[in-house]
């Protein structure tokens, strides 16, 4: 006989503990620990019968490696974040807000797929067989061939998976809301989760099927359940926006069959999610020109060279300790530069509050940020415009110096071709512009970028002071 033994697992993280407590140590969530039963068979290990396992062939590091076949959707984007299209026997989790267009996006690329005569299967968790019509009606896609189904139970989506040929394409939409009767959890728990993926894995390996598993948020923007279900899976895919934009962002988190931190831009129309092939120019429309506080970013996402704009407010503050607000950009990395603008630049903030934002919605996460915020800042604080026609990127020392950065020559003929004629970045970027068709202003640091914008405010203040009366 098995007997039962009660353990306690964080619903947020998936990590176990042997009695209840209100806060996890693993994720510091408070009030997600719950109760889980599980069977423990009473027998000790060292004396339950061990079966012999089977013997498999092992091969060598020689012999020609083909490339694995990409399914690819139709849809460039899409196929760019996975790396080219979908691996066959691969498993993708796709993580977003609610609302934020995960089961358009994924509708879209079914129908591209089913009518190009591929068998692909939809498996709706949350909405009924109609709401998932309804929506395609609304987006026009309602007279391609895919296979529809509002099913919770893994047992009974791989039984019919069964019959027929394998599909191509398989969406699970969500997984929270499947369950297996291998596991005694209710639906959504850790436990469930797990399960109900591991049965999903081991279908798309044995059957060549490609599966997208849809994955829930928590508030920080976290896919929520086990975070082992992450590690499980080939790629982890993360729809982001935000709510009173029209622009999405698709990134990819984890390809294990491409590159990683690649990006797809869409934007949200009444007939569904358009692709957006040149994002520099969507971030670039309603750009300021003029004012001082805004500095254009030449960035890389993934291969993608982006240009988007870096706004900063820097206000005289009436408060002890001065507000730091940043959208879009990490408050640790705007605190560095703030610090080292003090230490060896002579520029007084500790009066000052500073606001900082990434037009468009966008998130930046390298360090080459760096000089393009600084410029900002500096340019906000003199009052001094910086040129329109200008772009800024590298990386900023604790010693005051910049630093080169990676994929200098892309990002040079990105702001060449968007009509920049200047490029603010490392020395060594001037080898790297020769052949782009840009001037490149190479400045070794931090300080030299400071005596220069603080130069270009006064004489333009003495050029106003001469022609006002």
């Amino acid at each position: 006989m098995a007997k039962r033994s009660p353990s306690y697992v964080c619903q947020n993280c998936g990590a176990a503990y042997n009695r209840w407590q209100g806060k996890c140590d693993a994720c510091g969530e408070w009030n997600s620990i719950a109760e889980e039963t599980s069977a423990i068979a009473a027998v000790p290990a060292s004396q339950r019968p061990r079966g012999r396992g089977r013997v498999f062939a092992l091969e060598s590091l020689t012999g020609s490696t083909d490339e694995a076949p990409r399914l690819v959707s139709g849809i460039g984007e899409l196929d760019r974040v996975t790396g080219g299209g979908f691996v066959r026997g691969s498993v993708l989790l796709l993580g977003g807000d609610p609302g934020i267009g995960k089961s358009t996006l994924l509708i879209q690329a079914c129908a591209a797929l089913a009518n190009r005569n591929a068998r692909v299967i939809y498996i709706s968790g949350e909405e009924a067989a109609a709401q998932v019509r309804l929506r395609a009606e609304r987006l026009g896609l309602a007279s391609a061939p895919v296979e529809l189904a509002s099913e919770t139970s893994v047992e009974d989506i791989l039984a019919t998976f069964e019959h027929g040929p394998p599909p191509r394409l398989v969406v699970i939409d969500s997984i929270q809301t499947m369950w297996t009767d291998t596991v005694e959890s209710a639906p959504g728990t850790v436990t469930q989760v797990r399960g109900s993926a591991q049965a999903l894995i081991r279908y798309a390996k044995r059957s060549g099927s490609t599966v997208i598993l849809v994955g829930h948020v928590t508030k920080d923007g976290q896919i929520a359940g086990p975070r082992v279900v992450e590690h499980m899976v080939d790629a982890v895919l993360s729809f982001e926006g935000d709510g009173g934009r029209d622009f999405r962002i698709l990134r990819g988190v984890k390809n294990r069959f491409g590159p990683t931190d690649e990006i797809g831009v869409f934007e949200m129309t009444g007939l569904g999610l358009r692709e957006v092939t040149n994002p520099s120019a969507l971030f670039l429309s309603e750009r300021d020109l003029g004012s001082p506080g805004t500095a254009v970013f030449g960035g890389m996402e993934g291969t993608r060279p982006l240009l988007v704009e870096m706004q900063a407010l820097v206000a005289p503050t009436s408060l002890g300790t001065p507000r730091r607000a940043v959208v879009g950009w990490d408050t640790s990395r705007l605190s560095m530069v703030l610090a080292v603008l003090e230490a060896h630049c002579g520029v007084k903030l500790g009066g000052h509050d500073v606001y900082l934002n990434v037009a468009g919605g966008l998130r930046i996460q390298e360090p080459a940020a760096d000089l393009a915020v600084a410029a900002a800042l500096i340019s906000s604080l003199t009052g001094a415009p910086l040129p329109a026609d200008a772009v800024y990127f590298g990386e900023v020392s604790l010693s005051g110096s910049v630093r080169p950065v990676a994929h200098t020559g892309p990002r040079l003929k990105e702001a060449a071709k968007l009509g920049f004629h200047r490029a603010v970045c490392p020395v060594p970027g001037n080898e790297s512009g020769s052949d782009s068709g840009i001037r490149v202003n190479g400045v070794a640091s931090l300080a030299t970028l400071v005596a220069d914008i603080a130069a270009s405010g006064e004489s333009q203040r003495r050029k106003s002071t001469k022609v006002s009366p």
